[in-house]
């Protein structure tokens, strides 16, 4: 699989190596688009488009492990929810509901998803979203030259 499949692409599987290769690369961006935005060295605005941009590969990634897993794309949206959850004002509700709906059903959701996707092994084998996952060609190998 190459580097556009890997980022751009929505078909095909991934490995686990390459969801947290991915994880380890958004959190890196995501810390250094914060620290500059915070520390006034990058308009606030261009971060926000920055971690917009990132969100197109990052659904890319996460769906071809739900592939990988033998689950369709739609299961994504999960983290849709356990955002709009905590993100929500629960303010109407008793305190211990406010807790619950707003911090711990996502919290369980997210922990769910981190655990399907980064600690499960794949489908082995064939599934219904393809064959056995290919591994992330990152640097394209030199011809010998003799």
């Amino acid at each position: 699989m190459t580097l556009q499949q890997w980022c751009f692409s929505f078909r095909g599987r991934l490995r686990r190596r390459d969801f947290w290769i991915w994880q380890s690369i958004w959190l890196m961006l995501l810390v250094l688009l914060f620290s500059l935005a915070g520390n006034g060295l990058l308009n606030n605005r261009t971060a926000a488009f920055c971690i917009v941009a990132l969100l197109w590969p990052s659904s890319a990634v996460l769906v071809k492990r739900l592939h990988d897993r033998n689950k369709g794309g739609q299961w994504a949206l999960l983290l849709i929810v356990a955002w709009l959850l905590m993100a929500g004002n629960w303010s109407m509700l008793p305190a211990d509901a406010q807790w619950a709906v707003g911090r711990f059903i996502p919290v369980l959701i997210m922990v769910a998803m981190l655990t399907e996707l980064g600690a499960m092994r794949g489908t082995p084998g064939e599934n219904r979203f393809g064959k056995m996952t290919q591994s992330v060609i990152y640097l394209p190998r030199q011809p010998d030259h003799q």
